[in-house]
């Protein structure tokens, strides 16, 4: 049985939305375990930590789930493509998770710390916190750029199932985010700066609204969807014989 284009436009919009809703809240719930020196070796906060890592688990499924919804039909565009959007959003969720677990080490490390050394423990908090750091600098601060802006981006230019003017925010917000992780990498830019945040300007609207635009219209028009028509029209024509 073929699965509706629309259904899997509608779908794919609202894994994105999801992301938005489960990436960004994370980030706040993190603050105190990235950004409090001490405490890994203090009261901890560390319901809101679970929350947070929690809702980055979500992120993951959401994130993967974008991707299998979308081959189906993308890979009449370009297989090859196609397979490299799923690739790149594997690898992002790979980075992800690598980062969760840095944080749920501080937090485990904190429970269990028992009569540990300070300032050794303080140290080894640092090192797990500089993991997550580079865990969401090649992640989501890298090979997003790469996956989401330009090869998604490109994919939705040429096939024409959203307006070709959104999918220009994947096309040029793309190489930026790769562009300024790049530059921290080699420490021509600091991470968190103003100048990053507003290099991700570009994919952060392609992304949110890529999202809008599936969930409330769908896909445009394409011909890549004839197939779909082609395809469903005759398997109407048979239930209602059935019938």
């Amino acid at each position: 049985m073929t699965t509706n284009p629309q259904t899997l436009a509608r779908v794919t919009g609202v894994l994105f939305l999801i992301t938005f809703v489960t990436a960004i809240p994370a980030v706040f719930l993190y603050d105190p375990v990235l950004n409090d020196p001490g405490y890994i070796v203090g009261a901890g906060a560390d319901t809101r930590v679970f929350l947070g890592a929690f809702l980055e688990l979500l992120l993951i499924v959401a994130n993967i789930g974008t991707a299998v919804a979308l081959f189906p039909i993308l890979r009449r565009q370009n297989e090859a493509l196609s397979l490299g959007y799923v690739t790149a959003r594997l690898v992002e969720c790979a980075f992800i998770a690598v980062g969760i677990l840095s944080v749920l080490a501080i937090v485990t490390l904190r429970q269990e710390a028992g009569t540990t050394e300070a300032g050794s423990l303080t140290a080894l908090g640092h090192s797990l916190v500089a993991i997550h750091d580079w865990t969401f600098l090649l992640g989501p601060g890298w090979v997003v750029g790469l996956g989401n802006g330009l090869i998604l981006g490109s994919l939705m230019y040429r096939s024409g199932l959203v307006p070709r003017g959104m999918a220009m925010l994947g096309l040029i917000g793309g190489p930026l985010v790769t562009g300024s992780g790049t530059a921290i990498l080699f420490g021509a830019l600091e991470q968190g700066s103003s100048v990053q945040a507003v290099l991700t300007i570009p994919e952060f609207l392609w992304e949110l609204s890529l999202g809008l635009y599936l969930t409330i219209k769908g896909f445009k028009p394409s011909p890549i969807l004839a197939l779909d028509a082609a395809v469903m029209i005759p398997e109407a024509s048979a239930t209602r014989e059935r019938a």
